[in-house]
């Protein structure tokens, strides 16, 4: 996740010259009105270029193009994320997240939830949740992104993050799953992970969602009936130590 774009204002004293630390240092002027200003012109920035990388592909979308449906000056966008592929990654990040909240996705309170169930279903059904609210804001623009990098070495290295990051997301789900239960016979950690990344793939919920017609709540679903059935024990789930059982 991308980290708020902090202000940094060089204040004036009454002597006219800037505050300095007790070593001579300059100090840092935080305004916290400008801070949000720059929060709310970074949000605006996002949102046209998302509208814009869904409707033109990363390679049709222009940093002008979004500059101007954001009503900002290119430079102004090019100062908040740099190049191109940067502000494609960061639009994917908080759409992913639904915010731009420096909070990793592992750290954030449907995780918790999820580590509080008492069965593995529950912790399936949790991270479906999540995954599919994720995929209804994000799929296009990670789409884009998967699609662009066969061209563009710069958003292919973006696309090798996104990968990496759902990686890292499946693995997660497979370690919580089998704290409560067992791999079915034959079936390792890393065939139970790469399962979990098939599923997750965001083509695979745009097919489903678009041409299959399925609702989000088919797919959620789906999903988590999907993993349990594919990857797990059919034999009785135990707890998780200290969990909190049904009642």
């Amino acid at each position: 996740m991308a980290l708020p774009y902090l202000i940094v204002e060089q204040s004036a004293g009454a002597s006219g010259r800037e505050p300095r630390e007790s070593g001579g240092a300059r100090r840092p002027y935080r305004s916290p009105r400008r801070e949000e200003q720059a929060r709310r012109t970074r949000s605006r920035i996002c949102a046209a270029a998302a509208a814009q990388f869904l409707d033109r592909g990363y390679a049709g979308a222009t940093m002008r193009d979004i500059a101007t449906e954001a009503g900002v000056a290119v430079p102004t966008v090019e100062a908040a994320f740099g190049t191109k592929a940067r502000l494609l990654k960061a639009v994917i990040d908080a759409a992913i997240a639904g915010d731009d909240a420096p909070v990793p996705m592992l750290e954030r309170a449907w995780a918790e939830r999820a580590r509080a169930a008492s069965d593995a279903t529950g912790i399936a059904a949790e991270f479906a949740g999540t995954l599919t609210a994720s995929a209804q804001r994000a799929a296009g623009l990670v789409l884009a992104a998967l699609d662009a990098a066969r061209l563009d070495p710069d958003i292919a290295e973006v696309a090798a993050q996104l990968t990496r990051q759902r990686e890292i997301m499946a693995a997660w789900l497979v370690d919580e799953l089998t704290a409560r239960s067992s791999l079915r016979h034959g079936i390792g950690r890393g065939e139970a992970i790469d399962t979990v990344w098939l599923l997750m793939d965001p083509a695979v919920f745009t097919r489903l969602t678009g041409p299959r017609k399925w609702t989000v709540m088919q797919f959620r679903a789906w999903f988590t009936d999907t993993v349990i059935r594919l990857l797990l024990d059919p034999l009785p789930v135990r707890p998780r130590p200290g969990a909190i059982a049904p009642s």
